[in-house]
Parts: structure tokens; sequence; C-alpha cells
């Protein structure tokens, strides 16, 4: 993946004001894949900056990937700009723990804003004989990709559950986009998924076989969530998914956009501007994003510093003293 951020000097005829030719920046955002929330996200925030390209000079593009951990790395090396990260990851590569532990702290990780909640979900086929988190024991599971968020915090809950990869009869490694072919199949007995709701993958599971989703919630969960300040138990509301009519108590994190400060105030400013002064029309642009709160985006899971440019629109917009 090339380094995009960068300015290139448009044509002669395009000299304004005083003579001083415009320039164009390039930024581009990590998300997720295709069929997750990640990825719609990230081309709502592309849309509404690329609206007012012509005014900033700034060019947005959205990339899939293979989520959280991933998006971290790249915006660490200067490949991406921006990034669509789960909250504790964006704890852990700002403090160098767990995942980010042998590459040490990222000092220089900046937070943007937070966006929608993420549940910790589990689907399993409804002739899996599966009806708490416990009775995953034995069975066909996709714990996803390494690289992705998903993938990651399956590992602290399997930690915290007393659990390894052999503790599945099964363990694939299968991304978000193939993972509901895959229980519908009957390849596996279920999947893992820390995502926004309603989800589209998630969507596609439960309407295309008989499946359900399935509590997490038990002492361990509980203690890791008391354990960690970025964790919280959440619901999945009943009737959300066909084959689930009761609310579903799980554990989640939060979805954030975060960046570097290798990215100037300037491009900052105009991404958060971007969103914050066009909230209702990106609320409307996913599902999962409607019920956002713009005085929670300030702060909610965010512990990487603000970046300059969003720190900058915050206190003009009276968001922050």
């Amino acid at each position: 993946m090339n380094k995009k951020l960068a300015t290139s000097v448009l044509a002669l005829g395009t000299m304004i004001g005083s003579g001083a030719m415009a320039q164009e920046t390039f930024i581009s955002i990590g998300t997720g894949g295709v069929t997750g929330v990640y990825y719609p996200a990230g081309g709502a925030v592309c849309r509404l900056v690329n609206r007012d390209r012509a005014e900033h000079g700034i060019r947005c593009g959205v990339e899939s990937t293979g989520g959280s951990i991933f998006n971290l790395n790249a915006i660490r090396s200067g490949e991406l700009e921006f990034g669509i990260v789960q909250s504790d990851w964006q704890y852990h590569s700002y403090n160098g723990t767990s995942q980010f532990e042998e590459d040490g702290p990222f000092e220089g990780l900046r937070a943007v804003f937070s966006l929608h909640p993420e549940p910790f979900t589990v689907v399993a086929r409804a002739d899996a004989d599966i009806s708490s988190f416990d009775d995953l024991e034995g069975k066909r599971v996709n714990i996803g990709n390494p690289g992705s968020g998903q993938r990651a915090t399956i590992e602290v809950v399997m930690e915290a559950m007393g659990w390894t990869t052999d503790t599945f009869s099964q363990a694939t490694e299968l991304p978000p986009a193939e993972q509901a072919l895959a229980l519908c199949d009957n390849n596996v007995d279920a999947i893992v998924y820390t995502v926004g709701h309603p989800s589209g993958a998630i969507q596609e599971a439960t309407t295309a076989c008989d499946t359900v989703l399935v509590n997490v919630d038990n002492d361990a969960i509980r203690e890791l969530v008391d354990d960690r300040d970025y964790y919280r138990m959440a619901t999945i509301p009943g009737g959300m998914y066909r084959g689930t009519d009761e609310d579903i108590t799980t554990f989640g994190v939060g979805a954030t956009f975060v960046s570097s400060d290798a990215v100037s105030e300037e491009v900052g400013y105009q991404v958060t501007r971007a969103i914050f002064e066009n909230l209702d029309q990106f609320t409307s642009l996913h599902p999962a994003l409607e019920n956002l709160d713009p005085e929670e985006m300030v702060s909610d899971g965010l512990s990487a510093p603000l970046h300059d440019g969003a720190e900058r629109y915050f206190r003009e917009a009276g968001m922050i003293d």
C-alpha cells in the first residue's frame, strides 16, 4: 500500500486569487470488511469531506482492511492517515499493551471522535445446541481473521474464560465477509463478531439460515468488564434479527475514529468539521450511526489525546473548554 498523504500542484489554469496555486491533499481511511459497519461509516466520512473538497483541497478515499489492529499499525507506519478502530485497541495501541506490547506505545496516536457502540456478538446455528456462551466448548467456531479487532477481542475473552483454540473442535479464521456463508453451509457452528447493529453481516447470516443470537454473560465476562474501563455491558434488542425475539445480553466496546500527529492540524480540523457540521446527514447514512450523540462523540472511548485539528474544532464549537 502506498503512502497517500501527499500534495499535488493542480494545473496552471486553476490559479486563484493572488496567483497562488491550489493544492490537493489525499487522505485514506482504513475501515474493515465490506459487509461490516466500518466500511460504510468510512465511506460516509469521505462523502462529506469530498463534498467540500473544492473549498479545502482534501480528497478522501476509503479502504477495506483487516480491521482495527491493521488500521492502527498502518496509521503508525504512515500507510493510512485515518482509521476506524475499536476503543479497546485504541487504548492498547497508545499504551503499548496487549497486542502492541512488542512495538511499544504509539505515542503519536491521536483520537478524532467516537462513533457507535459495538456489542460482542455470537451467532449460532439453530441446530448446533448452543444456548449460552459456555456451550461453544467443543463446537466449530469462527474466531476471525488475524489483524482484526474481532480476532483480538475473542482472544481476550478466551483468556478470561481459560480457553484456548483447542477448546473448540475447530477454530476457523474467516474474515467477516465469509463467515455467514460458512455458518449457513454448516462449515461452522457459530461465529463471533464485534460490530455495530444493525449489521449487514449478521443480517445476512440470520436471513440465509436458521440461527440464534447467544447471550455472552457469565462471571468471567462480568469480571472482564469490571476490570477494563473500555468494556461495558451491552444489549442487542430482540426482534432486530430473525430467530432472536428476546434481548441479548453481552458486553461491548465502541468504534472510534483515529489519526496520528503526523496528519496536519488543518486536515484534522476539516475532517472533523465536515462531520459535526453535517451530523444529521452523517447519522442518516447508516442505521448504526442513527443514535450518535455529539457530546458523547467528543469523549467516549477516547484514550489517546485529541488530534490538534479535532481539538481546535471542538473548542471553536464550544464542545470542550
